[in-house]
Formats: C-alpha cells, structure tokens, sequence
C-alpha cells in the first residue's frame, strides 16, 4: 500500500547542526592538483560532499573511476551526466594504474572505490573496475579496498567479476526507500539493489556487504525501518549508513527535509537490534565517509 506523505517546502536555511567548517582549503588545492595530473576524478569533488575539506585534509578520498560522465538521471546526484548516444565515452586505459599509483602516493591504508554508471558498456565497466582493484592492492598489498559499485543492471556475472578481485567491502547503496524509487532513481530498481547484495554475500561470504541510504528525500520514519530489515533479511547486508541529503545543485532534487539528531541514534539503535555488525548514522554521513573506521568496527 502507498503512503500519501504531504511534501514539505524547501528549507532553504540550514539548521545549525548542519553547519559544517570549509577551512582547509590549501589541502584540498593541493589534493586536486595531483588527482588532475593523472586525469582522476573523486566523488567528493563531482557529488560535492560537504565532508570534502575534512577528507582531503586527513589524505581520504573515494576514487570515482569509469570517467567523470555517468548514464544515469538520478535526481539527488550532481555528477555530470551525459547520453552514449550523443556523447563519445572512453575508458582511460591508463586509469586502473594511476588509481593505485595516486593511493600509494597517499599512503592509504584504506582504499576506496566508486563509479559512474556505464550502462552502455557490455560488462557495464566490471572489467576495468576489477583491473583497478587488482592494481590498487599490487600497490598497497597492505591496504584494504572498499568497492561502491553500480548495479550493474543486475548483471550477476559483473557482480561477480568486481567479488573475484578480492575486495574487503562491496559496497552497494540502496540510496532510499521503495516507494521513492521511481522518482529518486528512475532508471534503478529497488529489489534489483537487493539482489546484488545478496548474490554478494551468498557468494562471497567472507567479505563484507555494506549499503547506504540518504533521509530527507521524502521517506517516513518506518519507511527507513523498512530498508533496515530488507538489507538484514538473509543478512545480505553486515553495515549500513544513513545520513542527511543535501541538495547539490538547484537543478537537483529538493531537500523534503532536515532530520534532527536523535532520529539517527533512533536508526541506529533499531538497526543494531537487527545483527549489522556496524550502523553508522549522522547528518553528515555518507556511504564512504570515515569507511576505514566503520569497516574496523564491523570486524572487531
């Protein structure tokens, strides 16, 4: 049964405790200055995190790769999009190396890694995503790798190609409820998400399954109970993040609203009773924000 939900005007004001610090600037400066010599791209820079200062400060970024132009018209995302068939798209050969030769720059011991949607590629760009995985841990054999993949239209032997490249965390972000789906992420289908996660945790059961979700978007308190105990069912899910949607651009989708505080440790809380092994909740959570310390609290 639908839920009629009366849509909330915009806030144009942030509340306070959405208020965050832009001071370090001469860190991410120079942070940019070494991704665009490689021809790199972040998610912090293209989905314009609010956590961008705090990340680059601290020598964290999620590697978008796949290019910096995705298939996809997704309402709260303002990463540039673009249509194959008027636009020429090219995957950098060169791009798998430079990833893991930028994070060995770094010194990472946690690498994470995303992408646009290449839904006119065959393999839907699983081939190279399982190039730069292998590449980063040649480079970093110490380090762990957090992959935040697509969906890959639900193409299970992309799923696959992506597992059997050894990541620590597949990564799959539900991004909102059911019942937002068809306006939020037209071209995705929810119980589709799911089934990438569960084929990724019946079949490698060793690694870790992750999802995230944004609130604010027009979803209602049980709603996010809801996709809490979707992502337990079977325990396709061992960690989940839940956090605020800020609008990006005027062009995207409006905030329906800002979610105080103790919603969050309310979340949290009913998740943790469902067995995630870690529930990080928070206005300014993302699915890749502090990864290294979410992924160590799920395995100690």
């Amino acid at each position: 049964m639908l839920v009629q939900i009366e849509r909330q005007p915009a806030q144009r004001r942030l509340p306070d405790f959405l208020r965050k610090p832009q001071s370090e600037f001469q860190a991410v400066t120079a942070l940019k200055r070494e991704l665009r010599s490689l021809h790199l791209h972040t998610v912090c820079e293209s989905a314009r995190c609010p956590n961008i200062h705090e990340c680059f400060s601290r020598g964290a970024a999620t590697f978008m790769i796949l290019g910096n132009l995705c298939t996809r018209g997704c309402s709260f995302c303002s990463v540039p999009k673009a249509d194959p068939r008027k636009t020429a798209f090219e995957l950098d050969p060169l791009e798998p190396e430079n990833v893991a030769a930028q994070a060995a720059t770094m010194r990472l011991r946690y690498v994470v890694l995303t992408s646009v949607n290449r839904d006119e590629l065959p393999d839907g760009g699983s081939t190279h995503w399982a190039l730069t995985v292998a590449a980063v841990k040649r480079a970093l054999p110490e380090a762990q790798v957090e992959t935040l993949t697509p969906d890959f239209n639900g193409d299970r032997a992309a799923v696959e190609r992506v597992l059997a490249a050894g990541p620590d965390v597949y990564n799959h972000n539900m991004e909102t409820v059911s019942r937002l789906y068809r306006r939020v992420r037209p071209q995705a289908d929810y119980a589709q998400s799911l089934q990438v996660l569960r084929y990724a945790k019946e079949s490698h059961p060793e690694i870790l399954t992750k999802s995230g979700l944004m609130v604010g978007l027009g979803e209602t308190h049980e709603e996010v109970k809801e996709l809490l105990r979707d992502l337990r069912s079977e325990g396709i899910a061992d960690i989940a993040t839940i956090g605020q949607y800020l609008q990006p651009t005027r062009r995207n989708r409006e905030v329906a609203r800002y979610v105080e505080p103790q919603e969050y440790e309310e979340w949290r809380a009913y998740g943790e009773s469902l067995g995630f092994r870690a529930v990080f909740a928070g206005p300014f959570v993302r699915s890749s924000y502090m990864a290294d310390l979410v992924a160590h609290e799920a395995t100690s």
